[in-house]
């Protein structure tokens, strides 16, 4: 799934800028950035394992949220200095990315669970006629 194969990148790059000079004693910062980071990876396994469109996009929601999560803390930690313009603007892109693949896989099973639902409610009334 390339959602998920973007977002274990994401991770896997958020670690490795993390544990680099001032970022890696930002304690705080770091702790956080890398959690939102396995969030979003953890939130599609997670959802995918559940079986079930509905539970799927629930987490598949919850991962896009954390992928917003580690745009923002981006932000803080280019303010701060801990990442230059170009790290900064190389994550974002990847952070947007997975994001975006997400929100186009929860459209994808929002459509699937729409005809379901359009199917159900035909068989419905078909059977009172």
């Amino acid at each position: 799934m390339e959602a998920w194969k973007k977002a274990r990148e994401l991770a896997r790059e958020i670690y490795a800028i993390s544990n680099e000079g001032a970022f890696a004693r930002d304690f705080g910062l770091r702790d956080q950035i890398r959690r939102a980071a396995v969030s979003v990876m953890s939130n599609i396994a997670e959802g995918f394992e559940r079986g079930g469109d509905v539970e799927f996009r629930r987490f598949l929601a919850i991962g896009k949220g954390s992928a917003g999560e580690v745009k923002a803390q981006l932000y803080v930690a280019l303010d701060d200095g801990l990442i230059d313009q170009g790290t900064f603007d190389a994550l974002y892109k990847m952070a947007t990315e997975t994001g975006s693949l997400i929100g186009g896989f929860m459209r994808y099973l929002g459509r699937g669970s729409a005809s379901h639902e359009s199917r159900a409610k035909n068989d419905r009334n078909s059977k009172r006629s």
